[in-house]
């Protein structure tokens, strides 16, 4: 068996188009573009690539980017305080604070802070408790990006064995409050899992968002299984890998994503839904008041 290819890379352009026309029609109607913060602080080499990625996306799609590139330095009160007054400005829809923070900076104190209405990375707790209670509202880009993915492909979730291999707030917290939504049986792995590889070989669909290159063995892939690769590693070799070994992987999974142009442009394409989406309900409820 050869899997066939998730092209999240291709499924992100179509998202991405959509967005676009939404944010256009946007525009027409209130006078004004949807509008994203996105808030760096230091200089993180990697978080400078994605902070630029990020814009350059919204300049394509007509969102507008309002750019906060902050020090190291940056004391926790002036980063609060910038939070704030991007949670009163108007023409701000969303704010993304981009991770990691220089140490001294506590991320959760501040992504707290951001204005759930505006919290388009969907990490703010109520948006994450909405999501646990099954009526979600903002929605994490990543987890958002692999249930896209997945519809895309026409792939049916609903009853599948699902294996989340990671547990973070970011992805698989989120993930596998997804996946039951989607309806699927699910297994979330972490630091205190026993026996990882049994949990891997019995599911139908594996997700793994660990962070380390080829962490899962490519036969611990069951036969006919979906494999949705979140992991972004520079290998050995200096090139870029996934969290599962994608040549031994490949050749037991039905559906696989690659790594690059899996799960990674879904993520930035479900951030540019988020903004639209935040810019509509932020007018709809202005003009109920």
């Amino acid at each position: 068996m050869t899997a066939n290819i998730l092209d999240g890379k291709a499924v992100a352009a179509k998202q991405r188009q959509k967005s676009a026309v939404r944010a256009a029609e946007f525009k027409a109607k209130f006078g004004r573009a949807p509008g994203l913060a996105v808030v760096k602080v230091g200089e993180d080499p990697a978080s400078a690539v994605y902070v630029r990625n990020k814009r350059k996306a919204c300049e394509e799609c007509g969102i507008e980017s309002f750019a906060h590139d902050l020090p190291a330095t940056t004391s926790r009160e002036a980063l609060l305080s910038l939070i704030k007054m991007l949670n009163a400005d108007d023409r701000v829809d969303g704010i993304l604070l981009q991770l990691p923070l220089p140490k001294g900076l506590d991320s959760t104190e501040i992504m707290d802070t951001i204005d759930p209405a505006k919290d388009v990375d969907g990490f703010h707790p109520t948006n994450t408790g909405l999501l646990a209670q099954k009526r979600p509202g903002l929605r994490p880009c990543t987890p958002w990006g692999v249930i896209k993915l997945a519809e895309e492909y026409q792939l049916d979730l609903v009853g599948l064995r699902a294996c989340v291999v990671g547990a973070s707030n970011i992805v698989g917290r989120p993930m596998a409050l997804e996946l039951l939504l989607a309806r699927s049986t699910v297994t979330v792995c972490h630091t205190g899992t026993k026996d990882l590889k049994a949990e891997v070989q019995r599911a139908d669909l594996v997700v793994a968002a660990v962070g380390k290159a080829a962490y899962i063995p490519g036969d611990w892939i069951r036969d006919g299984a979906i494999v949705m690769d979140v992991g972004i590693n520079r290998g050995a070799d200096g090139k870029l890998c996934g969290d599962v070994e994608f040549a031994g992987a490949s050749q037991r999974a039905a559906w696989i994503t690659p790594v690059p142009g899996g799960v990674g442009p879904m993520t930035i394409a479900m951030l540019l839904s988020n903004t639209v989406d935040a810019a509509l309900v932020r007018e709809q409820r202005a003009r109920a008041k």
